[in-house]
């Protein structure tokens, strides 16, 4: 009994990773977890997934954009993605008498597909393991401590050098770049295709879209239908080129097919795309880091700006439609910072990356591999060097420089002061004109000198209340010498004083325009000490950077020499990666349960015509009393909207297709429950959850709701 005991105990040290956790490079599925997810009901084979030699699901999988995912749905190039991606599209394209943002947008033939500049969509043509040859580059540097190893010019120029010059001429749209995995430790070359004439084809009101908006993000149950269609094309050729009316939909090498059959509980789920950043290698002194500086000081300085901002949107309709938005950008990475601690809290992150850095001391003691300890050590020395340093950062980050809106003031003043000194009165006016655009750029539309009067005040009383004197900006000495500590009168002095304080100050400035006027601006000068400081302070903070980076690669190198690569997968990057596990609800509290899958009904139950947030359109009212579901609704007539799974996403995985056992899409990934989010550090497994919209609710708005079930039949449905 003793040895199976000692047998169990072994297993579950040398095999750390959970079932359903993972970023997986697609290469390396079948050696790492391609029998895992067989054994979990993956009906494919490995190359039906990847296969370098021919098509596979990859070839579907597409970046959108500079931050979101895609999938190809048709042979014509249509393509999904989620509505919150697709949004500045859509915004582009709405006016007053066209609002796309709130009555939805269907192009209804092609010929009226909307085109979008500076859109891109990304396939990935090919991925190679240059791992060999980048190390033999980097053994040629002679730069004692180079950070080449992680430099993206230096390994794109190899990407190039190995390429060639005629291949990516011979091969219009075509890029290369190679990445760093593992911390340095091991590398890939990604040949890339870029297309660049994407056009919008449809996209449902932000009332279906984007509903539950802010007071949902991050949450489950959810409701949201949160998805928008677009169109790739291409040249005569299928090549990548601008936008032109002779370009044609692209016919791409793979197209998905889509499942009308829906998920049960526990079914197998797979979710292809690009997350973009996940911090699994931490130690435990970098958990605690994060916990006690990066998340404390963004929850805490958050909340005090919310408060202010919130108080002043429930007094004034006006402000709330200005602030709206920037509460909600806010709120976001508020929830974030509160789901991280929460976790790091919950399950003891720190003791379970101590646990690890035990493991391979102990394993480097017994193996005579000094370095990794040594590593370790350097690391936690790093991580206490840094921490006043740190915290002054964060602090003026959150506290100043994202909270105090005047803080986006120009503050480039020589231009302006040469051109008043100077005889050349069209270079004056044109400075002059320069001056007045930034300005309008700064107080626009949604911009409320009062709100900003009142947060400053509160921030700075918070921030001085926090960090020293003799750490603050110089110009906040002003403070206690001048004003004699009072806050309130410092920063009613910026704004009656400053050109930038109202319109009439800069319209008084604009009239007699002087030198002496910008020299002795007190929002000026506050803006930039605190520029000033800033740069200090990530000067300071950046001697360290070498020197942990070479450390943290050391101590990665270590995890993979003791545990083998099978064991680990790299932290994202925003490469293609594949993530599995299963359809499933969980449990964020003792005696209380969320299933996986949420209903029209639930759409419902949150109507509120009072709330933009929940404001339900007419027309799926209709629909919903009428019942008129079609072939898309659960056998006992319900309209399912929405699912979750346990899949390991993240940021980046926004808009990624979602397949079930047989490879076909069931829906799309577009948000992750708060109690989830500390698995960018440790998965999760009885809390961490995609959320993904249902692929039937999306047919169900396009055929039912909007009337475009044309764009259905060109696609693969499968009943």
């Amino acid at each position: 009994m003793k040895k199976i005991i000692w047998l169990l105990l072994t297993a579950l040290i040398s095999f750390p990773v959970i079932a359903d956790e993972g970023m997986w490079l697609l290469p390396l599925l079948r050696q790492q977890k391609f029998t895992d997810m067989q054994r979990l009901g993956l009906k494919l084979e490995d190359y039906d997934i990847y296969n370098p030699d021919s098509s596979s699901l990859k070839d579907a999988v597409v970046i959108f954009g500079g931050g979101c995912t895609g999938e190809i749905v048709s042979p014509d190039g249509l393509l999904l993605t989620n509505h919150h991606c697709g949004y500045s599209q859509i915004q582009q394209h709405s006016t007053v008498e066209h609002d796309y943002l709130t009555d939805g947008f269907w192009a209804g033939s092609r010929e009226k597909e909307l085109p979008n500049p500076g859109l891109t969509v990304t396939f990935i043509d090919a991925m190679e393991d240059v791992t060999a040859y980048v190390l033999a580059e980097l053994a040629k540097d002679t730069v004692p401590n180079s950070m080449n190893f992680l430099s993206p010019r230096y390994l794109n120029n190899l990407a190039k050098a190995k390429v060639g010059e005629s291949f990516l001429q011979n091969n219009p749209g075509t890029e290369v770049e190679i990445r760093p995995f593992y911390g340095g430790n091991q590398y890939y070359m990604f040949t890339k295709k870029i297309y660049s004439d994407i056009r919008l084809v449809g996209a449902p009101p932000s009332s279906i879209g984007k509903f539950g908006a802010d007071t949902d993000n991050w949450m489950w149950p959810r409701h949201t239908g949160d998805f928008s269609v677009f169109r790739v094309y291409a040249d005569a050729n299928g090549n990548p080129a601008p936008y032109a009316e002779t370009n044609l939909p692209l016919r791409p090498k793979r197209w998905l097919q889509i499942s009308l059959k829906g998920v049960q509980a526990n079914d197998y789920a797979m979710m292809m795309g690009f997350p973009g950043r996940t911090n699994k290698y931490y130690t435990s002194w970098e958990v605690a880091e994060r916990r006690d500086i990066d998340n404390t000081v963004r929850i805490d300085m958050r909340e005090l700006r919310q408060q202010a901002m919130l108080e002043e949107m429930l007094k004034d309709p006006t402000v709330r439609i200005q602030y709206a938005s920037k509460y909600a950008g806010s709120t976001n990475a508020y929830k974030n910072a509160i789901g991280a601690s929460w976790a790091i809290n919950k399950r003891n992150f720190e003791q379970v990356k101590k646990t690890e850095q035990d493991r391979l001391i102990a394993w480097s003691t017994q193996y005579n591999k000094p370095e990794y300890i040594e590593a370790l050590q350097q690391l936690q020395q790093i991580v206490r060097d840094r921490k006043d340093l740190r915290y002054r950062l964060w602090m003026l980050d959150e506290g100043i420089m994202r909270s105090i809106e005047f803080v986006r003031i120009p503050t480039d003043t020589q231009p302006l002061s040469d051109a008043l000194k100077g005889k050349d009165k069209k270079e004056r006016q044109a400075q002059i004109d320069l001056w007045e655009v930034a300005y309008q750029r700064f107080a626009n539309k949604d911009y409320a000198p009062r709100v900003d009067r009142k947060i400053a005040k509160i921030m700075l009383k918070e921030y001085r209340r926090l960090i020293p004197a003799q750490s603050q900006p110089a110009y906040f000495a002003e403070i206690d010498t001048k004003y004699k500590g009072d806050v309130d009168k410092f920063i009613d002095n910026l704004f009656d004083k400053s050109l930038f304080g109202s319109t009439e100050n800069f319209h008084r400035f604009l009239s007699r325009p002087t030198v002496k006027a910008l020299q002795e601006d007190p929002m000026i000068r506050f803006v930039q000490s605190v520029q000033d400081e800033r740069k200090a302070l990530a000067a300071a903070l950046e001697k360290f950077e070498t020197d942990f980076a070479l450390a943290h690669r050391m101590y990665v190198k270590g995890l993979l020499e003791m545990d083998k690569e099978q064991m680990n997968f790299p932290d994202a990057n925003f490469t293609l990666r594949l993530t599995y596990g299963q359809v499933k609800g969980y449990s964020p509290r003792d005696c209380d349960y969320y299933g996986h899958q949420t209903t029209l009904e639930g759409v419902m139950e949150k109507e509120d015509p009072t709330n933009w947030e929940f404001v339900v359109p007419s027309k799926l009212k209709e629909l919903y009393t009428a019942k008129d579901y079609g072939r898309y609704q659960l056998p006992e007539g319900k309209m399912p909207v929405a699912f979750a799974a346990t899949t390991h996403s993240t940021g980046g995985n926004s808009g990624s297709p979602v397949f079930n056992a047989d490879g076909q899409l069931i829906g799309i990934n577009f948000d992750r429950n708060w109690e989830g989010v500390g698995g960018d550090i440790q998965y999760l497994p009885d809390y961490q959850r995609s959320i993904i919209v249902d692929i039937r609710y999306v047919l169900f708005i396009m055929d039912k709701y909007a009337g475009a079930g044309y764009l259905l039949d060109e696609m693969d449905l499968v009943e």
